[in-house]
């Protein structure tokens, strides 16, 4: 099984990725989170944030994801995913993929802004420090639209959260689809 988050920026994907792995790591299940943030500074360092950037970003990442699948650890690819073409694209290339849409409303992201982006994106127009291409305020994010599973982390506690996940991931394991 391979899972594919797709969400903006602090809605907790990694935080709930770590959650999940630290949780199944006592059960002896192997989860490896595919972050990101992390992973683009060297596997993607060459790519920027247009839309086929962030494509070939994801394809790469469904990629290692495959890899680690192929030995039995369950990846979780924690990134924005901002793009539905993409993700049907990884569902469609790669076997048993789940798309788990991490929901979180914006009032609550600029709350968090945890990297300090959604200030910055709601600079007026002419400020030097303005970025232009944050998902789902001046770029594209589309929710996903039939995901396998929608966790709502501005309603409901990290730990909630990580249930909801966990149970998710099991019942697949159960049924006979790691």
């Amino acid at each position: 099984m391979i899972i594919q988050f797709c969400g903006l920026s602090g809605s907790g994907k990694t935080t709930l990725a770590s959650q999940t792995k630290k949780y199944f790591k006592h059960k002896n299940i192997n989860i490896e989170n595919i972050d990101g943030d992390e992973y683009r500074k060297v596997l993607s360092a060459d790519l920027g944030f247009t839309k086929e950037d962030r494509n070939t970003n994801i394809r790469r990442l469904a990629f290692v994801a495959s890899r680690l699948a192929e030995y039995q650890i369950i990846p979780i690819i924690c990134a924005i995913n901002p793009y539905e073409s993409v993700r049907k694209e990884v569902t469609t290339t790669y076997p048993d993929v789940k798309t788990i849409y991490i929901k979180c409303n914006l009032d609550e992201l600029i709350r968090r802004d945890t990297k300090g982006l959604y200030a910055r994106a709601l600079f007026p127009d002419n400020h030097p420090d303005k970025i232009t291409n944050l998902s789902g305020i001046n770029d594209p994010f589309e929710i996903p639209a039939n995901p396998d599973l929608t966790i709502e982390t501005d309603t409901q506690t990290i730990e909630m959260c990580t249930q909801q996940l966990v149970n998710f991931i099991e019942s697949n394991i159960q049924t006979g689809k790691p």
